[in-house]
């Protein structure tokens, strides 16, 4: 099996073409050892991983602890909100605390932009960015493209709309970033409020006319709108934002064509999208979350094989 070309995953932006088809070609073989009646491997036996998670997180957590359980890992699990990082220790002290217990993987979402990469430079142990601030999630990106590799077969060449709260997505840098990576084409869709000023420069195009991007697109990837990271408001009402960016049934009958819908979850039904979308045959929002599992089994395992005994 290929090797990465990183010792750590900061970031989508820091990998090649090569090491997205190997964590990929990882992830089938674990895809196929979870459908399996015994789901376990003793893979990572002897490897035990540190999952800090310095802000709220549940469906990454839990995929990243399943994923983690099923390689045999021994796993340490690190919530901030219970931790003296409220008495004031810093970053670098709460690692080297857990480090001195011989943790070899460190697995860390944070609020502060380019914390994992911080990190990966003071401390030694791998480092698997599962959230930074607004900056990147890369395991999500990973597992959705996934997603969409197993549904159409590939994503090169392939249109691809991102659809919602652009501004604040971590979720939406990374897929922008794994997508471009393999030849597909993306486009955003929001409010202008919600896009980013220097997005194009970044090879995207924007478009505010929800019909136009569905029109235009193959796979529809919608984004919940994260109102605990706004601070002031960017549309009038969740009821506008609805009228003008939620994605129903009705619109998608009108199409004339058949689309993939993705939600990075956690799903506002409802606002963003409605329940009959979320639940229907064109949605493979559950396909996600089982590929999650598969993708992040991959990036553990490859990380693990560098690991110098």
């Amino acid at each position: 099996m290929s090797e990465l070309s990183v010792e750590h995953l900061l970031g989508i932006k820091y990998l090649k073409p090569n090491d997205i088809d190997v964590i990929f070609k990882t992830a089938d073989h674990f895809k196929e050892v979870i459908n399996r009646p015994i789901k376990k491997v003793p893979s990572l036996r002897d490897i035990t991983i540190a999952n800090l998670f310095f802000e709220n997180s549940t469906r990454t957590k839990l995929s990243f602890e399943l994923a983690e359980k099923r390689l045999s890992a021994d796993v340490i699990n690190f919530s901030a909100g219970q931790s003296s990082v409220k008495k004031g220790e810093t970053l670098i002290d709460t690692v080297n605390n857990i480090l001195a217990m011989k943790v070899d993987i460190v697995v860390m979402r944070h609020g502060n932009v380019g914390a994992g990469v911080f990190l990966s430079k003071h401390v030694d142990a791998k480092i698997i960015n599962a959230g930074d601030g607004t900056h990147e999630h890369p395991t999500q990106a990973l597992l959705d493209s996934y997603s969409i590799r197993e549904k159409l077969g590939t994503v090169k060449g392939k249109k691809i709309v991102i659809i919602g709260d652009i501004l604040h997505s971590r979720v939406a840098l990374s897929n922008i970033f794994a997508l471009q990576l393999q030849g597909a084409q993306v486009k955003v869709c929001g409010p202008t409020t919600l896009i980013p000023k220097h997005i194009a420069s970044l090879g995207v195009t924007v478009e505010t006319n929800l019909k136009k991007a569905l029109e235009w697109c193959d796979v529809a990837n919608v984004l919940r709108v994260q109102h605990e990271r706004m601070d002031i408001k960017y549309f009038p009402s969740t009821r506008e934002y609805t009228q003008l960016y939620g994605i129903n049934q009705e619109i998608l009958d009108n199409l004339g064509k058949k689309l993939v819908i993705m939600h990075p979850g956690p799903i506002n039904r409802g606002v963003e999208i409605t329940s009959d979308v979320a639940d229907s045959n064109d949605s493979i929002i559950l396909n996600q979350v089982e590929n999650g599992v598969a993708v992040r089994m991959a990036v553990i395992y490859l990380l693990a094989q560098q690991i110098k005994r």
